[in-house]
């Protein structure tokens, strides 16, 4: 199952970067989606069920959630939803992810700031290094 999803939510781990052996840049981190309803009989309001996913980032979009986001921020996260049913031998699950293609602050509980990121050029591979300005 892949479909197109977005949730909103509160980073609950602290979002974890690794690069593999292909110098891919990966960021994953959990994602507590809880919503809140009005009870009419106490006039409160009270918090419903929490769903869990796990969202995964690549390449840039890895390396700036990287840097950006922190545990206990809330985003919203919005990519290719994934579920998948695990076996590990001693237990079973399901894990519910998010591949993601955008992922920023929630804007409705604080403020951020936006700052480009620009990758250096890279000298080209018959460039001289020591020609190279300093």
């Amino acid at each position: 199952m892949a479909e197109n999803f977005t949730v909103v939510g509160l980073v609950a781990t602290t979002p974890r970067n690794i690069i593999t052996a292909d110098g891919l840049s990966v960021t994953s981190f959990r994602l507590a989606s809880s919503s809140r309803k009005f009870d009419k009989q106490t006039s409160q309001w009270i918090d419903a069920e929490t769903n869990w996913f796990s969202v995964v980032a690549f390449r840039q979009l890895a390396e700036n959630a990287n840097i950006s986001i922190a545990k206990g921020d809330r985003v919203l996260a919005s990519g290719r939803l994934k579920v998948r049913d695990w076996d590990n031998g001693e237990r079973t699950g399901t894990t519910v992810e998010i591949e993601a293609d955008a992922i920023g602050h929630d804007l409705l509980f604080g403020t951020t700031t936006f700052e480009r990121v620009t990758k250096a050029a890279e000298p080209a591979e018959d460039s001289d290094p020591a020609l190279q300005p300093a």
